[in-house]
């Protein structure tokens, strides 16, 4: 395993996590359960077996849950965490708000139709 992976790394034995190594660890379990959710995704993708891809997709749902508790956790541990991401989100949802189709067409439910080069060949 790559030592960068490891939140443990350069810790002494009997030594407790700081609350800055905590919150790097928490988001480096983060990375690990999206890496799952991708990896089961697209063992689910390369599969036509019903089972296995609704076992496949459960699983990887089941990550995501995960993912949101890590990330609630770090909400709770960290004051300017949920700021930061609110500021991410509203940042997004103006450039959404910016395009010819907002937010809706990221969606993928454009709101208006917008001629492209591909259009011309009609």
């Amino acid at each position: 395993m790559p030592e960068f992976a490891n939140p443990f790394s350069g810790v002494g034995p009997g030594r407790k996590l700081s609350k800055s190594e905590l919150t790097r660890a928490i988001r480096l379990n983060i990375a690990a359960e999206a890496e799952a959710v991708h990896l089961y995704q697209a063992h689910a993708d390369a599969t036509d077996n019903k089972l296995a891809k609704k076992v496949l997709l459960d699983v990887a749902d089941e990550e995501r849950v995960h993912i949101g508790e890590f990330q609630r956790l770090l909400n709770i541990l960290l004051d300017d965490e949920e700021d930061l991401l609110k500021k991410g989100a509203d940042e997004v949802d103006e450039m959404a708000e910016e395009t010819s189709g907002g937010a809706e067409e990221a969606q993928g439910e454009p709101r208006q139709k917008i001629p492209t080069v591909g259009n011309l060949r009609d």
